[in-house]
Formats: C-alpha cells, sequence, structure tokens
C-alpha cells in the first residue's frame, strides 16, 4: 500500500515512479523516441523456416519409400547397354540393384516477413482528454499509466475559478505520482476574448469539458471509476456532472478543497477577483461562473435541489475556518450519506490556512490522501 505524506515517501509501485521519472524528462526536453527494429531477427527466423522445410520434405522418410515389402523380381541387363531405370512394381520394393527416380521437391516459397504491428490509432476519447490536458506537471497526464492494486482508480484533479490546472496543482502531482497514483489535471472554462484566465466559462459548460476528460482517462487507463480531488470551483463543478451528465457511475469519491458547494457572498466574489490581476474586469458578463457561484444563484438552485450527494459516490469536504473567499465557510459542506465534512482547525487548532494554501498545504493534503484510501489513513500531524 502507498505511503501518503511527503514528497520524500515513495509508493509501493514502480509504476508511478517510472511515469513520475517520465514526465521529469519531458520537461527537461530530454525524451527521444526510441524503435526497436525486429527485421533482422524477422529475416533469419524466415531463411531458417524455409530451410527446414526443405530438409525436412528431402529427408523424409516417406519419400525414400515406394510400397510395401514383398518379392523382389529380377533384372537381366542387356550386354554392353546399361541397366535401364525401372520403377519400383506396383505394391511391391524396388528391383535389386535397380535405380529408383526421386521426384524433385516442389519449391516452397518463404513466408512473407512479419511485419511489426502498426499502433492502434489513440481513440477519439483520449484525443479529446489530450487536448484538454494541463501542460508541463511533473507527473501527471501520463497516457500510458495503469492503476494498480493499491490504487485502482485514476485521480482527475480539477482546478478552481481564474486558475489553470498547472497553477493549482504543481506541487500536488509528483507527491501523487511518487505514491503509485495515475494523475490528470485539466484546464477548462476558456471564454473567447479573455486570455489567461481560466475556469470562467458557465459551470455546465465546463462540467461538458470535465466529462470529455473523464471518459478519456478511462480509455486510457482501462479503470470503471475515477477519483476526482477539486479546489473551489472544481470542487464544486464536478457535482453538476455526477448529477447531470451521467458521471455518478463513473466517480467513486470526490474531495473538496474549499469548494462553493452553496455558493459564496458578493464578498467573497470581490476577495476572489482582487487576488488576480484583470479578473475585477471580467467579473459579470465575462464570467458566467461567477455570476454560477453567488448564493442563489439558478445555478445553486438546481444543483442543490433534491439533495447535495448522488447515490453511489463517497464525498468529503475540506474546509478552512480562514477562508475569505468561499464565505462563510460552513456553505462548503455538504449533506447526506457518504459525506465527511474536515474543518483543518478541528485537526489543528493552530493552522492558519486560507481558502489559497489549501491545495499546498501538507495537512490539507494529508486529508486528501485519507480519503482517496481511507483503509490506509494517516493520523493528521499537526507540526
Amino acid at each position: 500500500m502507498r505511503d501518503k505524506g511527503s514528497l520524500s515517501r515513495h509508493g509501493d509501485s514502480g509504476e508511478g515512479a517510472v511515469g513520475y521519472i517520465a514526465a521529469i524528462l519531458l520537461l527537461a526536453g530530454m525524451t527521444g523516441a526510441v524503435v526497436t527494429s525486429g527485421i533482422g531477427q524477422g529475416v533469419s527466423s524466415t531463411i531458417v523456416a524455409a530451410v527446414c522445410r526443405v530438409a525436412d520434405e528431402n529427408c523424409d522418410p516417406a519419400d525414400r519409400r515406394s510400397g510395401e515389402a514383398g518379392s523382389r523380381p529380377s533384372v537381366t541387363p542387356a550386354p554392353a547397354t546399361p541397366a535401364p531405370i525401372s520403377p519400383p512394381p506396383q505394391g511391391g520394393p524396388s528391383p535389386q540393384g535397380a535405380q529408383t527416380a526421386q521426384p524433385a521437391p516442389s519449391p516452397q516459397a518463404p513466408p512473407p516477413l512479419t511485419k511489426t504491428p502498426e499502433p492502434k490509432p489513440t481513440s477519439a476519447e483520449i484525443k479529446a482528454a489530450k487536448a484538454l490536458a494541463a501542460p508541463g506537471l511533473i507527473g501527471a497526464n501520463d497516457w500510458n499509466c495503469k492503476p494498480n492494486k493499491a490504487h485502482p482508480r485514476p485521480v482527475v484533479l480539477v482546478h478552481g475559478t481564474f486558475f489553470n490546472g498547472t497553477a493549482n496543482w504543481f506541487s500536488t502531482t509528483p507527491t501523487m505520482a511518487l505514491n503509485g497514483y495515475c494523475v490528470y489535471a485539466l484546464t477548462y472554462g476558456e471564454r473567447p476574448g479573455v486570455p489567461a484566465l481560466r475556469a470562467i466559462a458557465p459551470v455546465p459548460y465546463s462540467a461538458e469539458q470535465l466529462s470529455t476528460f473523464i471518459d478519456g482517462v478511462l480509455a486510457a487507463t482501462g479503470a470503471e471509476e475515477v477519483d476526482i480531488v477539486g479546489h473551489s470551483q472544481g470542487g464544486m463543478m464536478p457535482r453538476y456532472y455526477l448529477k447531470y451528465l451521467g458521471g455518478a457511475d463513473k466517480v467513486n469519491t470526490l474531495v473538496g478543497l474549499a469548494p462553493s458547494n452553496h455558493g459564496t457572498t458578493m464578498n467573497g466574489l470581490a476577495a476572489l477577483a482582487e487576488n488576480y490581476p484583470g479578473a475585477a474586469d471580467v467579473v459579470g458578463d465575462l464570467c458566467p461562473a461567477c455570476d454560477d457561484q453567488l448564493v442563489g444563484s439558478e445555478l445553486m438552485k438546481k444543483l442543490n435541489e433534491g439533495g447535495d450527494t448522488v447515490p453511489g459516490v463517497n464525498y468529503t469536504v475540506i474546509a478552512t475556518r480562514h477562508d475569505q473567499l468561499v464565505t462563510p465557510y460552513q456553505s462548503q459542506f455538504l449533506e447526506g450519506p457518504n459525506v465527511h465534512n474536515v474543518v483543518l482547525q478541528d485537526l489543528c487548532p493552530t493552522n492558519g490556512a486560507e481558502h489559497f494554501l489549501l491545495p499546498f498545504h501538507p495537512i490539507a493534503m494529508n486529508e486528501v490522501f485519507n480519503a482517496l484510501d481511507p483503509q490506509n489513513a494517516k493520523k493528521t500531524n499537526c507540526w
């Protein structure tokens, strides 16, 4: 089983380390294409096979036998003339001293060289997911990663408003990969004419992008379900996917770090915009996701009508009392079966983590690992 915690801990599977090293090489620009050719071996095997076939026919005892045991009639040769070549009598052995004609072996054409199979074309689902993948993340988005027995589900990371996948998860993906997880992160929610800022599109549109990404992850890994870890909007938006886009059958666990599950106040939204250059200019018409996350919005009403959760999915919410963006912090909590709400200060009273720090905070990340693998949960170390 994996040992959760810091970067210095290693998972129990070599797969995670290999994916991690490959990702480092990719970032360093050192990755090369290595092609191993089997042509020489294939030609040698073909020649040997052809020679053996011919040898087998020439040496086959059946070709040297003719007829069955019986009498040997005598042949008197004519004087001063060579003995004629006589065929063996039907049903008897060749006459003594006669030469039996051997049929010439039929020519054997060597079988065609075995071609190295062409690689299967990447499925449409994987191609679409790759187009959404966040670039430059160590240990993430390895489309050859196969989940191991300890961690049979790939983990999908979903960033928050104005962020992108690379900025939100650069410290998380190496730790997860070292602990043996197949981990994937996307960037979603772009708007025409708005550079850089992401996760600003309407929440239903972003949930469609998440659905596309998860389908590609499942196609690439062969897994039946994923686990999701999301921050801020990224902890809330997947709930729309679960409830309205068929995601409940494809997700085992949803972990939300300071998720905007029931919206935030205008004060929280204003505080959010102040933390990003240019964000205040796009709040409103250019940031539908901002309006979607206000308390009492039509999106919030639809998302939470009929209950916060869907059957078959496990939910964990990790909140901090010092959250200045999703306010009040209690609005992040969910109600329903299979829900675990955690407040960091209940674990460590003096902890000062606020909204933006949660994806980078060791205590918060320890609770993330505990939610992903509750059977091997580790006690929180406040120091």
